[in-house]
């Protein structure tokens, strides 16, 4: 049964339409690809970040409800928010990740995935794995309809199982028509209770104990495969 904190923190906005977010939801991947492809070894952080924003501003982004985020290297193990070296460069060998949040007209998106170049097996190994874990909480929560705190540790012990520690301050948020934290701003990791299909965005980030090394991914909630 709903229960009362669920109905107000699942609450949505006048814009509100599913339809449209599932549309943003496709043109953000879009852009999240797009992105990737024009990335190279060689570059700056500051200028991927550069790049990304022009990207998106030829996709037609009129705003991004939060920063767009290109992480190479070490500055991967950055949380969300929290300021990484602009001038890291990316190495012919690296890792590195994309989080954006554009806002489409009336409604938000959210996505992030992780890239390598060449053949370093870790950070391939970090790729592979953050994907793997982020789709086994996927299902478990359309399987059990587990809370949103039970699906965080179980992600937290996946992870560990898998060799990997979950960074636990990347734990996942609302998503609707924007702007969302207008009525509602707490983390998916803390909610009470199962989430509801399209609402909330899954967001799965894992460091290697003892190397340098992240990977990030992250995408809406859905209780098909999409």
């Amino acid at each position: 049964m709903t229960d009362a904190t669920q109905v107000e923190q699942e609450a949505v906005g006048a814009n509100y339409d599913a339809a449209m977010l599932m549309q943003v939801r496709e043109r953000t991947w879009r852009v999240i690809h797009d992105i990737a492809a024009a990335i190279r070894p060689g570059m700056t952080e500051a200028a991927g970040v550069e790049l990304a924003r022009r990207i998106l501003a030829e996709a037609g982004m009129q705003r991004g409800w939060h920063g767009v985020y290109v992480r190479f290297g070490a500055n991967t193990l950055a949380n969300y928010g929290q300021p990484s070296d602009p001038d890291l460069v990316l190495g012919e060998t690296d890792i590195f990740f994309i989080d954006i949040g554009p806002v489409w007209e009336k409604w938000e998106g959210d996505g992030g995935d992780t890239f390598v170049f060449g053949d370093d097996p870790v950070m391939h190994a970090a790729k592979r794995d953050v994907r793997r874990l982020f789709d086994r909480v996927h299902d478990r929560w359309r399987t059990e309809r587990l809370t949103g705190a039970a699906l965080y540790a179980y992600a937290a012990a996946e992870a560990e199982a898998m060799g990997w520690v979950l960074n636990l301050a990347m734990p996942g948020h609302r998503l609707s028509d924007f702007p969302h934290a207008a009525i509602h701003k707490g983390p998916l990791s803390a909610a009470p209770y199962s989430p509801s299909s399209g609402l909330w965005v899954l967001e799965i980030q894992i460091r290697h104990p003892t190397l340098p090394i992240s990977a990030f991914y992250e995408d809406l909630m859905l209780d098909k495969q999409a």
